[in-house]
This record gives structure tokens, C-alpha cells and sequence, in this order.
């Protein structure tokens, strides 16, 4: 994660007056025009799980997605052309025009 996103998530965090024990669960699930698509959702932990620290982010990432999220970074980018959460992903082949799904 770059420091932006952990930024953009210590806010969304603190506005959602989510507890110590709720992260962000990222998870890769088929779909979207280039078959497997990103989801994000704040949660708490799962079984079996990995979890990682940014700071005070705690992200979990289940062991299917992890193999697909493999070296990702997820950024932030904000501003008046920005997208938001952006997933920079090396292991990705294709990606769809919006960003939003990508194909291995």
C-alpha cells in the first residue's frame, strides 16, 4: 500500500468509527469484462486469512486472492482527475478500460 492509500484509509477508518479490529478485506472474485474483478470491504478477520499492518490499516486477503494479488500495490489517487483506489497489479495480462477487472 502506498502511503496515500493508508491515508485515505486511516480517514474512511476513523469516519466509519470502525473499531482496532476492523481492516480492509481485499479479495479478487470472478468477473467483469476481462473475467476476475478486485472487491474491498472493511470487515473483521476471517479464518485463515493473511492479515498485514500499514500503520493503523489492517488488511486481510484470503489465500485464493493472494496468489492473484501477488507483488499489487494499491494507491490512492485523488484530485479532480482522480479514480480513487487504483490496484497496480504486475501479475495481471489484460485489464478491462475502466481499470476495474483483469485477466492472468
Amino acid at each position: 500500500m502506498t502511503r496515500r492509500a493508508i491515508e485515505e484509509l486511516e480517514q474512511i477508518l476513523e469516519r466509519e468509527g470502525a473499531g482496532s479490529e476492523v481492516g480492509l478485506r481485499i479479495a479478487v472474485v470472478g468477473g467483469g469484462c476481462s473475467g476476475l474483478s478486485y472487491r474491498m470491504e472493511l470487515d473483521r478477520k476471517r479464518e485463515h486469512e493473511y492479515v498485514q499492518e500499514f500503520g493503523s490499516v489492517r488488511l486481510f486477503i484470503d489465500p485464493k486472492s493472494a496468489i492473484y494479488l501477488k507483488d499489487t500495490t494499491l494507491d490512492y489517487e485523488g484530485g479532480l482527475n482522480g479514480k480513487g483506489f487504483v490496484f497496480r497489479n504486475p501479475n495481471a495480462r489484460n485489464t478491462c478500460g475502466c481499470g476495474e477487472s483483469f485477466s492472468v
